[in-house]
């Protein structure tokens, strides 16, 4: 890994989660020396490798809040970027299913939400309509609210796809850099104490997620406290697919969305989460009560699940705090801006956080100018959507037969400007060993090719993470 050069940067986003590197491209567009630090071996390796996956219209977010601004504000940023960057957008439509009396009695609420959030098109569901549209749901569901903007995308390639796009703008990524603490000096220029090495930068951008308010404190004594939420997941296998055709909600309640159930964009279906909070902000296990307390639910709102098999089982932990909404601030005296409380939208806000970061600069630190947005990269496609490489002639072998990802998928994850750093990244980047067998069958050849790339597969690692 090169190390930090000794120019002080005129950026520093800690963390490259999904919001770290779309604030990330979006300085560095603006024309910014921006470095992006995370102390993982790749990018995404906190809360943002284990997500639902749905790009939301914000249409249940709290009215006025910022969340709800910058929700739509991403969603609408993602539709007018994803097909210049390869990105999938699978527009499934989302139900508000109730299931009872008091859910009915909940709809009119969840509509005149919708509402005030802009989102119009937001109607009630019969429910002869719903069984004809969702014939596999339980004959109990009574109807609901059809949210017709709610799709399905890959929660993987749209942040690489941002960090990508600011080193091609000149921005450095920086990966194994957790940052360990920082000093002021007199002129006002930060200086972190980083596992990659020294970094100097003008102003330093919080994006730590679930390390947010250890990071803060180097800056002030934090107003916000983690809480870590564990949300358990389980994927169905293919077969799943055809169950339904919307992402299926319930009624929500003060503390989660609860149990959803939506197709993925790689031709699974998905259950979940559970909403847990936790003190350990690293480790997020499953359990085999909370699952099976998962798939009860689901078969309750689609039976036929009980003849499916499970793929996968995965949790991941979001940075939730002692408030609802985000928390954003940009504090001019001590050269820092403050990002945290971004929980599950975080994915569809990203891009809407990015854009109120560089507001918050302006107002707070210099101007900057407008972005003018780039063309590509292209990014690999991924999803079952749309034709993939082992589908075309003169393919390279198959290495994993059941998510069909081929050698050369594998050999361009390790190439380019950002490379895969770990196992997982190789993952996130092409689908290999997350298959039926999680990679029972393939992670031998798996790692024959990938081992040149990643030494740690066959000898411990050395240095500081």
């Amino acid at each position: 890994m090169t190390l930090p050069s000794d120019a002080p940067c005129d950026i520093a986003v800690i963390g490259a989660g999904v919001v770290g590197c779309a604030v990330f491209r979006d300085f560095c567009l603006t024309g910014q020396r921006v470095v992006l630090l995370e102390r993982g071996a790749d990018i995404l390796s906190g809360a943002s490798k284990a997500n639902s996956a749905l790009l939301h219209t914000g249409f249940d977010a709290v009215p006025g809040s910022l969340e709800s601004r910058l929700m739509q504000e991403g969603a609408a940023r993602y539709r007018r970027l994803h097909q210049g960057l390869g990105l999938p957008l699978l527009p499934t439509g989302a139900v508000v299913v109730a299931w009872n009396d008091a859910d009915e009695a909940a709809l009119p609420g969840i509509l005149a939400r919708g509402q005030a959030n802009g989102v119009h098109d937001v109607r009630p569901m019969p429910a002869a309509e719903l069984q004809a549209r969702e014939p596999h749901l339980a004959a109990e569901a009574r109807g609901g609210v059809w949210v017709p903007g709610e799709s399905v995308i890959d929660a993987w390639s749209a942040p690489l796809a941002y960090a990508l796009q600011g080193i091609a703008a000149g921005g450095r990524v920086l990966r194994r850099a957790g940052v360990r603490g920082g000093r002021r000096d007199a002129a006002g220029l930060w200086h972190l104490d980083t596992a990659a090495g020294p970094v100097a930068a003008r102003v330093v951008i919080n994006c730590a997620g679930n390390q947010g308010d250890i990071v803060e404190a180097i800056a002030r004594p934090s107003p916000f406290e983690i809480r870590p939420r564990k949300g358990q997941f389980v994927v169905l296998d293919k077969t799943a697919h055809r169950l339904a055709q919307a992402i299926i909600l319930p009624v929500p309640n003060e503390r989660t969305k609860g149990v959803v159930i939506s197709r993925t964009a790689f031709g699974n279906l998905l259950v979940g989460p559970t909403a847990e909070e936790q003190e350990d902000r690293e480790r997020a296990a499953t359990d085999s009560a909370a699952l099976e307390a998962l798939l009860a639910q689901g078969r309750r709102m689609i039976p036929a699940i009980a003849e499916e098999t499970v793929t996968a089982t995965y949790a991941g932990l979001r940075p939730a705090t002692q408030f609802k909404d985000y928390q954003m601030e940009a504090l001019p005296r001590e050269g820092w801006i403050s990002i945290a409380g971004i929980r599950s939208t975080g994915l569809t806000a990203a891009l809407g956080i990015a854009a109120e970061a560089r507001r918050l600069h302006a107002a707070h630190f210099a101007a900057l100018p407008e972005i003018e947005e780039p063309e590509g990269p292209v990014m690999p496609n991924l999803t079952e959507a749309l034709p993939r490489p082992w589908q075309q002639p003169g393919r390279s072998e198959i290495v994993c037969h059941c998510e069909m990802v081929t050698r050369r998928e594998i050999e361009a994850a390790f190439e380019g400007p950002l490379p895969a750093g770990d196992l997982g990244g190789l993952k996130r980047r092409s689908r290999c060993m997350m298959g039926r067998c999680q990679g029972f069958y393939c992670t031998r050849r798996v790692m024959e090719i990938a081992a040149p790339h990643l030494p740690e597969l066959v000898a411990p690692a050395g240095g500081a993470g």
